[in-house]
């Protein structure tokens, strides 16, 4: 009987830990409604704690990919789903908007920015040689997808029984990511003798030389080509994760849908969002990436344009918007980082090895992906989403 390779298995685990980790923030739209009329705090408010997430989240990645050097990807990762597990027992209790800007905004920020930028990075960089743009796709893919996949059964909570009930999920599905880490997640193949998949066997390479934050934004902060990529990442992070993933099912409510049948928009969009992400990698690797990011940021723009129209008279029109908006949800990456790879990848690192391109994290790619999080924060934080598609 022939075995799966280990580094499927590592990529399995890391998979199941990027899904969990971003359940918390799949309950950002969802119990938007529910503490409006439980605690009498404003949607602005309540978004804020969105936003404060989402900042937190992207200033953690510089400091998720050094801890990662210094005490290793697997302790990172244990430490990072045991902090969820406590901020989502701490949430049920809280009471005060305070609280909830501290457990939801600030801890839970802290624990899902210290998985989501350097995992799949990592376990690509290291475990895999051959399959590796697919590896870091399908892991890409993970983390936007829990974020919507953990939707219809939180709905379905919240309807029948009470909001703290929704904790359950993100605690329970935080609870199996660490066991599935615990027995299958490794640093590196060399840590068990092992070669990468479709690699040979070899030494644990020394830590490459990490450039500074501050001299990468010199080198690039002034080149065309980056703040373009940059400017059009802000906007792919202000309308999903900003608009869609907080304010849609709030306005879904406004227009007579369920809280139950927009969550299951948003789902049907994160198993979307799998096939799109995988697929964009594959035709990124066939067509110039300038012209995909072209019809996927005009395609998305149309998309939003139509959405008030789609939830007013919903039949095939919603559904034809929720098909194009999963697909599209992350599509945008595998082009960018092709881009930010063929103009920086060489210039700045001047690295032989692509292990350790991928496993040091191009600094580029990671100051545009910064923007892609300054925009969903921006998008969350006010009523000006929700206000895009009320009635």
């Amino acid at each position: 009987m022939h075995r799966v390779n280990r580094a499927w298995l590592v990529a399995a685990a890391g998979f199941v830990a990027l899904l969990a980790a971003a359940a918390i923030r799949a309950t950002f739209g969802i119990l938007m409604e529910p503490l409006m009329d439980e605690f009498g705090w404003s949607h602005g408010a309540i978004a804020t704690a969105a936003s404060i997430n989402l900042l937190v989240f992207g200033l953690s990645a510089p400091f998720a990919a050094a801890f990662t050097e210094r005490f290793g990807l697997r302790k990172v990762v244990v430490t990072a789903l045991s902090a969820i597990v406590v901020s989502a027992l701490a949430l049920t209790q809280a009471t005060q908007l305070w609280e909830l800007y501290v457990i939801w905004g600030l801890v839970a920020g802290v624990a899902t920015g210290a998985v989501a930028p350097v995992l799949a990075a990592t376990i690509a960089g290291r475990w895999f040689v051959a399959r590796r743009g697919l590896v870091v796709g399908l892991l890409t893919a993970a983390n936007s997808t829990g974020q919507l996949i953990f939707l219809p059964a939180m709905a379905r909570i919240v309807e029948r029984t009470d909001w703290p009930w929704t904790m359950a999920i993100v605690s329970g599905a935080a609870l199996v990511a660490l066991v599935c880490v615990l027995a299958l997640l490794r640093d590196r193949p060399s840590d068990l003798g092992l070669a990468p998949y479709g690699g040979d066997a070899e030494a644990p390479p020394a830590a490459p030389r990490r450039l500074a934050a501050t001299h990468v934004l010199r080198m690039v902060g002034r080149d065309p080509v980056f703040l373009a990529l940059a400017g059009s990442f802000f906007i792919c992070g202000a309308t999903t994760v900003g608009l869609i993933a907080v304010h849609l099912i709030p306005a879904a409510h406004d227009h007579g849908i369920t809280a139950g049948q927009a969550a299951g928009l948003m789902a049907a969009m994160g198993v979307l969002d799998i096939a799109g992400t995988t697929g964009s990698g594959w035709l990124t690797d066939r067509y110039p990436a300038r012209r995909l990011l072209l019809v996927y940021y005009v395609g998305r723009g149309i998309s939003l344009l139509m959405l008030p129209v789609a939830l007013s008279v919903r039949g095939p029109t919603l559904i034809a918007f929720t098909a194009f908006y999963g697909l599209d949800w992350i599509a945008t990456v595998p082009p960018t980082v092709a881009l930010i790879t063929q103009r920086f990848g060489r210039e700045v690192h001047r690295l032989r090895r692509a292990e350790h391109f991928f496993a040091s994290g191009p600094p580029a790619i990671e100051e545009t992906r910064r923007e892609h999080r300054r925009a969903a924060m921006a998008a969350a934080a006010g009523p000006g989403g929700r206000s895009v598609v009320r009635p």
